[in-house]
Protein backbone atom coordinates (compact mmCIF):
# COMPACT_ATOMS: atom_id res chain seq x y z
CA UNK A 1 0.00 0.00 0.00
CA UNK A 2 1.42 3.38 -1.03
CA UNK A 3 0.31 6.81 0.23
CA UNK A 4 1.01 10.45 -0.55
CA UNK A 5 2.11 13.06 2.03
CA UNK A 6 -1.45 14.10 2.93
CA UNK A 7 -2.48 10.50 3.62
CA UNK A 8 0.62 9.90 5.76
CA UNK A 9 -0.18 13.04 7.78
CA UNK A 10 -3.70 11.69 8.31
CA UNK A 11 -2.98 8.01 8.92
CA UNK A 12 0.59 8.00 10.19
CA UNK A 13 3.42 5.95 8.71
CA UNK A 14 2.04 3.39 6.26
CA UNK A 15 4.49 0.80 4.96
CA UNK A 16 3.98 -1.23 1.82
CA UNK A 17 3.48 -4.32 3.98
CA UNK A 18 0.76 -2.74 6.15
CA UNK A 19 -2.69 -4.21 5.62
CA UNK A 20 -5.44 -1.75 4.65
CA UNK A 21 -7.71 -2.93 7.46
CA UNK A 22 -5.14 -1.78 10.05
CA UNK A 23 -5.05 1.73 8.56
CA UNK A 24 -8.84 2.00 8.19
CA UNK A 25 -11.03 0.38 10.79
CA UNK A 26 -14.06 1.37 8.74
CA UNK A 27 -16.35 -1.56 7.84
CA UNK A 28 -18.22 0.42 5.17
CA UNK A 29 -14.98 1.37 3.41
CA UNK A 30 -13.55 -2.16 3.58
CA UNK A 31 -16.86 -3.56 2.27
CA UNK A 32 -16.78 -1.09 -0.65
CA UNK A 33 -13.22 -2.17 -1.50
CA UNK A 34 -14.18 -5.85 -1.32
CA UNK A 35 -17.10 -5.18 -3.66
CA UNK A 36 -14.87 -3.27 -6.07
CA UNK A 37 -12.34 -6.11 -6.26
CA UNK A 38 -14.80 -9.02 -6.20
CA UNK A 39 -14.31 -11.49 -9.04
CA UNK A 40 -16.43 -14.25 -10.48
CA UNK A 41 -15.61 -17.88 -11.21
CA UNK A 42 -14.01 -16.79 -14.49
CA UNK A 43 -11.63 -14.44 -12.66
CA UNK A 44 -13.21 -11.29 -14.08
CA UNK A 45 -14.43 -8.46 -11.90
CA UNK A 46 -18.17 -8.55 -11.25
CA UNK A 47 -18.88 -4.98 -10.15
CA UNK A 48 -18.46 -1.38 -11.32
CA UNK A 49 -14.94 -0.03 -11.60
CA UNK A 50 -15.57 2.86 -9.20
CA UNK A 51 -17.60 3.58 -6.08
CA UNK A 52 -17.66 5.85 -3.01
CA UNK A 53 -18.16 5.47 0.72
CA UNK A 54 -18.74 7.91 3.57
CA UNK A 55 -16.84 7.45 6.82
CA UNK A 56 -15.93 9.22 10.04
CA UNK A 57 -12.34 9.14 11.31
CA UNK A 58 -12.25 9.28 15.07
CA UNK A 59 -10.32 12.16 16.57
CA UNK A 60 -9.49 14.30 18.08
CA UNK A 61 -10.55 15.99 15.94
CA UNK A 62 -13.30 13.87 14.45
CA UNK A 63 -13.25 14.13 10.64
CA UNK A 64 -16.01 13.51 8.09
CA UNK A 65 -14.64 11.92 4.93
CA UNK A 66 -15.81 10.71 1.56
CA UNK A 67 -13.66 7.99 0.03
CA UNK A 68 -13.70 7.74 -3.78
CA UNK A 69 -12.49 4.33 -4.94
CA UNK A 70 -11.45 3.36 -8.46
CA UNK A 71 -10.19 -0.03 -9.64
CA UNK A 72 -6.94 0.20 -11.59
CA UNK A 73 -7.05 -1.14 -15.17
CA UNK A 74 -4.12 -3.39 -14.28
CA UNK A 75 -2.14 -4.19 -11.14
CA UNK A 76 0.60 -1.71 -10.27
CA UNK A 77 4.24 -2.78 -9.90
CA UNK A 78 3.78 -3.21 -6.15
CA UNK A 79 0.58 -5.23 -6.62
CA UNK A 80 -1.87 -2.42 -5.87
CA UNK A 81 -5.27 -2.99 -7.44
CA UNK A 82 -7.24 0.13 -6.49
CA UNK A 83 -6.86 3.87 -5.91
CA UNK A 84 -8.52 5.46 -2.85
CA UNK A 85 -8.90 9.25 -2.70
CA UNK A 86 -10.09 10.73 0.60
CA UNK A 87 -11.89 14.07 0.62
CA UNK A 88 -12.23 15.87 3.96
CA UNK A 89 -15.85 17.12 4.13
CA UNK A 90 -15.78 18.14 7.80
CA UNK A 91 -16.17 21.87 7.14
CA UNK A 92 -18.91 21.25 4.57
CA UNK A 93 -20.87 18.97 6.91
CA UNK A 94 -20.47 21.43 9.76
CA UNK A 95 -21.78 24.23 7.54
CA UNK A 96 -24.73 22.06 6.48
CA UNK A 97 -25.57 21.32 10.12
CA UNK A 98 -25.27 25.00 11.01
CA UNK A 99 -27.60 25.94 8.15
CA UNK A 100 -30.12 23.31 9.21
CA UNK A 101 -29.94 24.45 12.84
CA UNK A 102 -30.25 28.07 11.74
CA UNK A 103 -33.39 27.42 9.68
CA UNK A 104 -34.92 25.35 12.50
CA UNK A 105 -34.14 28.00 15.12
CA UNK A 106 -35.33 30.91 12.96
CA UNK A 107 -38.55 29.02 12.19
CA UNK A 108 -39.09 28.34 15.89
CA UNK A 109 -38.44 31.97 16.84
CA UNK A 110 -40.98 33.18 14.27
CA UNK A 111 -43.50 30.41 14.92
CA UNK A 112 -44.03 31.36 18.57
CA UNK A 113 -45.18 34.98 18.02
CA UNK A 114 -47.16 33.97 14.91
CA UNK A 115 -49.04 31.35 16.93
CA UNK A 116 -49.72 33.97 19.61
CA UNK A 117 -51.02 36.46 17.05
CA UNK A 118 -53.26 33.84 15.45
CA UNK A 119 -54.72 32.90 18.85
CA UNK A 120 -55.46 36.51 19.82
CA UNK A 121 -57.03 37.23 16.41
CA UNK A 122 -59.28 34.20 16.79
CA UNK A 123 -60.29 35.34 20.29
CA UNK A 124 -61.02 38.90 19.12
CA UNK A 125 -63.17 37.56 16.32
CA UNK A 126 -65.09 35.33 18.72
CA UNK A 127 -65.50 35.48 22.52
CA UNK A 128 -63.85 38.91 22.95
CA UNK A 129 -65.54 40.58 19.99
CA UNK A 130 -67.48 42.99 22.21
CA UNK A 131 -65.13 43.04 25.23
CA UNK A 132 -63.45 46.44 25.09
CA UNK A 133 -60.97 45.86 27.94
CA UNK A 134 -59.90 42.45 26.55
CA UNK A 135 -59.55 43.94 23.08
CA UNK A 136 -57.21 46.67 24.28
CA UNK A 137 -55.11 44.22 26.28
CA UNK A 138 -54.87 41.73 23.41
CA UNK A 139 -54.00 44.43 20.89
CA UNK A 140 -51.16 45.56 23.15
CA UNK A 141 -49.78 42.01 23.34
CA UNK A 142 -50.17 41.60 19.57
CA UNK A 143 -48.21 44.80 18.98
CA UNK A 144 -45.39 43.46 21.19
CA UNK A 145 -45.30 40.16 19.26
CA UNK A 146 -45.30 41.96 15.91
CA UNK A 147 -42.44 44.16 17.12
CA UNK A 148 -40.54 41.06 18.22
CA UNK A 149 -40.91 39.55 14.74
CA UNK A 150 -39.81 42.83 13.16
CA UNK A 151 -36.64 42.91 15.30
CA UNK A 152 -35.90 39.29 14.46
CA UNK A 153 -36.31 39.85 10.71
CA UNK A 154 -34.19 43.02 10.88
CA UNK A 155 -31.42 41.13 12.69
CA UNK A 156 -31.60 38.23 10.23
CA UNK A 157 -31.27 40.60 7.28
CA UNK A 158 -28.42 42.46 8.97
CA UNK A 159 -26.56 39.23 9.71
CA UNK A 160 -26.99 38.05 6.12
CA UNK A 161 -25.75 41.38 4.76
CA UNK A 162 -22.67 41.35 7.00
CA UNK A 163 -21.83 37.73 6.11
CA UNK A 164 -22.00 38.53 2.39
CA UNK A 165 -19.27 41.16 2.79
CA UNK A 166 -17.25 39.45 5.54
CA UNK A 167 -14.38 38.73 3.15
CA UNK A 168 -13.95 42.45 2.33
CA UNK A 169 -12.12 44.32 5.06
CA UNK A 170 -13.22 47.96 5.63
CA UNK A 171 -10.44 50.53 5.34
CA UNK A 172 -11.75 53.84 6.71
CA UNK A 173 -10.16 55.54 9.74
CA UNK A 174 -12.91 55.75 12.39
CA UNK A 175 -13.04 58.01 15.44
CA UNK A 176 -14.05 55.54 18.15
CA UNK A 177 -14.79 58.33 20.63
CA UNK A 178 -17.51 59.62 18.28
CA UNK A 179 -18.94 56.12 17.81
CA UNK A 180 -19.07 55.38 21.54
CA UNK A 181 -20.51 58.76 22.51
CA UNK A 182 -23.25 58.31 19.92
CA UNK A 183 -24.10 54.83 21.23
CA UNK A 184 -24.27 55.99 24.85
CA UNK A 185 -26.44 58.99 23.93
CA UNK A 186 -28.80 56.63 22.11
CA UNK A 187 -29.08 54.24 25.07
CA UNK A 188 -29.10 56.81 27.88
CA UNK A 189 -32.89 56.76 28.18
CA UNK A 190 -32.96 52.97 28.44
CA UNK A 191 -30.22 53.08 31.07
CA UNK A 192 -32.16 55.63 33.12
CA UNK A 193 -35.33 53.54 32.95
CA UNK A 194 -33.40 50.56 34.35
CA UNK A 195 -31.67 52.75 36.98
CA UNK A 196 -28.25 51.93 35.53
CA UNK A 197 -25.49 54.51 35.09
CA UNK A 198 -23.44 54.71 31.89
CA UNK A 199 -19.77 55.63 32.19
CA UNK A 200 -17.40 56.31 29.28
CA UNK A 201 -13.61 56.33 29.69
CA UNK A 202 -11.39 57.33 26.75
CA UNK A 203 -7.62 57.01 26.90
CA UNK A 204 -5.57 60.08 26.02
CA UNK A 205 -4.48 60.17 22.36
CA UNK A 206 -6.77 57.25 21.49
CA UNK A 207 -5.86 56.10 17.95
CA UNK A 208 -8.50 55.82 15.27
CA UNK A 209 -9.65 52.35 14.30
CA UNK A 210 -9.72 50.85 10.83
CA UNK A 211 -13.34 50.03 10.15
CA UNK A 212 -16.86 50.95 9.09
CA UNK A 213 -18.60 53.60 11.19
CA UNK A 214 -22.12 52.15 10.93
CA UNK A 215 -21.03 48.56 11.60
CA UNK A 216 -18.95 49.54 14.63
CA UNK A 217 -21.94 51.48 15.92
CA UNK A 218 -23.98 48.27 15.61
CA UNK A 219 -21.30 46.31 17.50
CA UNK A 220 -21.11 48.64 20.49
CA UNK A 221 -24.85 49.28 20.51
CA UNK A 222 -25.41 45.53 20.83
CA UNK A 223 -22.79 45.15 23.55
CA UNK A 224 -23.97 48.12 25.64
CA UNK A 225 -27.63 47.15 25.14
CA UNK A 226 -26.83 43.61 26.39
CA UNK A 227 -24.98 45.03 29.38
CA UNK A 228 -27.99 47.18 30.26
CA UNK A 229 -30.36 44.22 29.96
CA UNK A 230 -28.44 42.09 32.42
CA UNK A 231 -27.01 44.76 34.75
CA UNK A 232 -28.45 44.97 38.25
CA UNK A 233 -30.33 48.18 39.18
CA UNK A 234 -28.22 50.93 40.78
CA UNK A 235 -25.02 49.62 39.14
CA UNK A 236 -22.82 51.03 36.38
CA UNK A 237 -22.13 49.88 32.83
CA UNK A 238 -18.62 51.01 31.94
CA UNK A 239 -17.27 51.53 28.42
CA UNK A 240 -13.50 52.00 28.21
CA UNK A 241 -11.39 52.57 25.09
CA UNK A 242 -7.59 52.33 25.07
CA UNK A 243 -4.62 51.46 22.89
CA UNK A 244 -3.87 47.73 23.05
CA UNK A 245 -0.27 47.33 22.01
CA UNK A 246 1.24 48.28 18.69
CA UNK A 247 -1.33 48.83 15.97
CA UNK A 248 -4.38 47.79 18.02
CA UNK A 249 -7.14 49.55 19.90
CA UNK A 250 -9.48 47.92 22.44
CA UNK A 251 -12.96 48.82 23.68
CA UNK A 252 -14.27 47.02 26.78
CA UNK A 253 -17.93 46.99 27.86
CA UNK A 254 -18.38 45.88 31.48
CA UNK A 255 -21.48 45.30 33.58
CA UNK A 256 -22.13 44.36 37.20
CA UNK A 257 -24.75 41.74 36.48
CA UNK A 258 -25.15 38.09 37.42
CA UNK A 259 -22.30 36.98 35.18
CA UNK A 260 -22.19 33.96 32.88
CA UNK A 261 -21.08 30.43 33.85
CA UNK A 262 -17.83 29.42 32.14
CA UNK A 263 -19.39 26.50 30.25
CA UNK A 264 -21.61 28.90 28.28
CA UNK A 265 -18.86 31.31 27.16
CA UNK A 266 -17.62 29.38 24.08
CA UNK A 267 -21.14 29.31 22.60
CA UNK A 268 -22.30 32.85 23.31
CA UNK A 269 -21.73 34.06 19.75
CA UNK A 270 -23.71 31.22 18.17
CA UNK A 271 -26.95 32.24 16.51
CA UNK A 272 -29.96 31.91 18.81
CA UNK A 273 -27.84 30.59 21.66
CA UNK A 274 -29.13 31.87 25.00
CA UNK A 275 -27.94 31.19 28.53
CA UNK A 276 -31.47 31.85 29.82
CA UNK A 277 -33.89 31.66 26.87
CA UNK A 278 -37.00 32.76 28.80
CA UNK A 279 -35.29 35.80 30.33
CA UNK A 280 -33.71 36.78 27.01
CA UNK A 281 -37.07 36.78 25.23
CA UNK A 282 -38.68 38.63 28.12
CA UNK A 283 -36.03 41.36 27.78
CA UNK A 284 -36.61 41.62 24.04
CA UNK A 285 -33.55 39.72 22.77
CA UNK A 286 -33.58 38.00 19.38
CA UNK A 287 -30.63 35.69 20.11
CA UNK A 288 -28.66 37.18 17.21
CA UNK A 289 -26.94 40.20 18.77
CA UNK A 290 -23.64 38.56 19.66
CA UNK A 291 -23.58 36.62 16.38
CA UNK A 292 -23.80 39.96 14.57
CA UNK A 293 -21.01 41.33 16.79
CA UNK A 294 -18.78 38.33 16.01
CA UNK A 295 -19.23 38.62 12.23
CA UNK A 296 -18.64 42.38 12.18
CA UNK A 297 -15.49 41.96 14.28
CA UNK A 298 -14.32 39.18 11.94
CA UNK A 299 -14.88 41.45 8.94
CA UNK A 300 -12.75 44.09 10.66
CA UNK A 301 -10.02 41.46 11.26
CA UNK A 302 -10.44 42.05 14.97
CA UNK A 303 -11.07 39.87 18.00
CA UNK A 304 -13.84 39.53 20.59
CA UNK A 305 -12.77 38.55 24.10
CA UNK A 306 -15.34 37.58 26.75
CA UNK A 307 -14.56 37.43 30.48
CA UNK A 308 -17.23 36.73 33.07
CA UNK A 309 -17.46 35.85 36.75
CA UNK A 310 -20.78 34.52 38.08
CA UNK A 311 -22.19 36.91 40.64
CA UNK A 312 -19.85 39.76 39.66
CA UNK A 313 -20.50 40.60 36.01
CA UNK A 314 -19.08 40.35 32.51
CA UNK A 315 -16.67 42.22 30.27
CA UNK A 316 -16.85 42.07 26.47
CA UNK A 317 -13.71 43.45 24.81
CA UNK A 318 -13.45 44.24 21.09
CA UNK A 319 -9.89 44.55 19.76
CA UNK A 320 -9.54 46.28 16.39
CA UNK A 321 -6.69 47.30 14.08
CA UNK A 322 -5.62 50.89 14.65
CA UNK A 323 -5.36 53.31 11.74
CA UNK A 324 -1.93 54.55 10.77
Amino acid sequence: MRTNLAARALLGPVGAERDLSTAFRQPQLLAAIDGLLETGADGNYTGADQTAAELVLTGPPELDMIAHLRRLPRAAADGSLALIVLHDTTALRRAERMRADFVANASHELKTPIAGLAGFIETLRGPARDDVSARERFLGIMAEQADRMRRLVDDLLMLSRIEQHEHARPDAAIDLASVLKGVLDLLQLKASSRKVALELSLAAELPRAVGDYDELTIVFQNLVDNALKYAKPATTVRVAARQAGEGRVAVAVSDEGDGIPANHLPRLTERFYRVDAARSRQLGGTGLGLAIVKHVVNRHRGRLDIQSTPGKGSTFTVILPAAG
